[in-house]
């Protein structure tokens, strides 16, 4: 089915928000601090792989997943849904059925034998591509899948994501300036304003996130090792 009619963006990010606090997707530690992907601390970590695990949350965030998107691209500007290995296939997945589109899935790299694919099902030249993943930091990951599409001849000017960290000014001037519009349901912000309506952590641990929040790189370059 086709979602149509859902809350508005504000209200789905508080809501967003809300249900990735509810199943432990969130993690602040200011204490320890977390190791990024990129090697730099952060005193937040979001597993949005965990909403596969329960079936009532996440079919309700790939229903506003899939609403926001027609809301803020059009019913009918895609041909096909594309999952970003690996976090995103899953969510491609679900988003395609709503949508009633081919899914397909776009490898980190060739896979180094048969046909040295990097799109997995079929893409065809010509169509419109929507790339889904679970999330965002700085976009920087989203180029090389969307190059991968392209490389088909097909096209992809949007991707969409159930979290986007909201706090690099630089994201969406980077996705912007490889022709790629951002949808998302929640930020770091929404995050953190759930966390202090529902108490979920204390005020020196929420104190440092937003510290962290405000100014990430300074936070960073302060506590490298």
């Amino acid at each position: 089915m086709i979602p149509t009619s859902f809350p508005d963006s504000d209200e789905i990010a508080r809501l967003s928000a809300n249900m990735l606090l509810e199943i432990g997707a969130v993690h602040f530690n200011a204490d320890e601090p977390f190791i990024l992907a990129s090697g730099l601390p952060s005193p937040t970590y979001i597993d949005c792989r965990k909403l596969i695990s329960y079936p009532r949350i996440r079919s309700t965030l790939m229903d506003f997943l899939t609403v926001t998107v027609m809301r803020n691209a059009g019913f009918e500007a895609f041909d096909n849904v594309a999952g970003g290995e690996t976090a995103g296939i899953p969510f491609a997945a679900m988003v395609a059925e709503r949508m009633a589109l081919p899914m397909t899935y776009v490898r980190k790299k060739p896979k180094g034998y048969g046909r040295g694919a990097r799109i997995e099902g079929v893409m065809s030249e010509g169509q419109r591509v929507l790339l889904v993943e679970d999330l965002t930091t700085d976009g920087g990951s989203k180029i090389s899948f969307v190059d991968a599409i392209r490389e088909t001849g097909a096209t992809c000017a949007h991707t969409a994501v159930i979290f986007y960290y909201g706090i690099f000014p630089e994201t969406t001037e980077t996705l912007g300036t490889h022709g790629v519009s951002l949808h998302h349901l929640c930020t770091w912000w929404d995050v953190l304003e759930a966390a202090r309506e529902g108490e979920k952590f204390d005020t020196d641990t929420l104190r440092e996130v937003e510290s962290f929040l405000r100014a990430p790189r300074a936070w960073q370059d302060a506590r490298k090792k």
